[in-house]
């Protein structure tokens, strides 16, 4: 019950219509927060791989992000948003929590985001395949670590001034073990051993951000999640990259499996 309410939540596809799903639930969603990019993550690589069976990569990838965006509403993004505005606007607990409250997008969260979708843009001069893989890995692994500031911080706001109006309930062991699995699980079936090195990136981005948030708000919010988990994502894409630059310098064609050209660098 709880991986479906995982479903109904991190995802706008109707999964609401298999049945009812108690509200203590949603409370538990978050261990299964991995096991959801299973899905948004594979449905976005689905789309990259089809797309770019007939378009040119950079806009297969295009079509791609926006597939991801219509799937989960664009979720994590208002949250990046708002981080972005209450990070930079605000220089108190108080007057940060305001602001990221605030429904409403200021200079902080438009830069924010052109800048992540800019920075995003620039993994379209990876092969095909192998971008494929990398955002079905990214998705899973980065929504792993983001689903670990529940455990380490507490709630930065009452219950009722939640805007999902649900706290999160710390992980079990279990619940610790199977986000893991989930998480892990891509990275071991699909990527390239010289590309595991990439997990760091997003495991070093995520006690950035906990530092932050602890120094900040002492706690998280659900916006803080949706950032943390695209910021995350987004320093696996950049190591990936960099990695895969620094191979291609040293004349290791690991990527030549993946397509019939050598990676250029720019």
């Amino acid at each position: 019950m709880n991986i479906l309410a995982a479903l109904i939540f991190f995802t706008r596809l109707p999964f609401w219509k298999i049945r009812e799903v108690p509200a203590e639930c949603f409370k538990h969603v978050v261990p299964y927060w991995s096991l959801a990019g299973w899905l948004t993550g594979g449905v976005m690589a689905g789309t990259l791989w089809l797309a770019g069976q007939l378009l040119p990569i950079s806009l297969a990838w295009i079509i791609a992000i926006i597939t991801r965006l219509l799937i989960t509403g664009c979720l994590h993004e208002d949250g990046l948003a708002d981080f972005f505005d209450g990070f930079g606007g605000g220089s108190t607990r108080e007057r940060t929590l305001t602001i990221m409250k605030d429904s409403h997008i200021g200079s902080y969260g438009v830069i924010g985001l052109v800048f992540y979708f800019l920075l995003l843009l620039q993994l379209r001069n990876l092969p095909l395949n192998f971008l494929c893989i990398l955002v079905f890995c990214g998705d899973c692994w980065s929504k792993f670590c983001a689903s670990q500031i529940i455990n380490y911080l507490p709630y930065a706001r009452k219950e009722e001034d939640s805007k999902a109006k649900v706290v999160y309930n710390r992980m079990s062991r279990t619940e610790r073990l199977t986000a893991f699995a989930c998480g892990v699980l891509p990275f071991v079936l699909f990527l390239p051993f010289r590309m595991w090195p990439a997990l760091l990136f997003p495991v070093l981005t995520f006690v950035f951000l906990y530092r932050l948030m602890k120094h900040r708000l002492q706690g998280y919010t659900g916006d803080c999640c949706g950032a943390t988990f695209l910021l995350c994502e987004l320093s696996f894409y950049m190591g990936s990259l960099v990695l895969a630059y620094i191979y291609a310098i040293y004349n290791i064609d690991f990527l030549m499996e993946y397509t019939s050209m050598p990676l250029s660098i720019h």
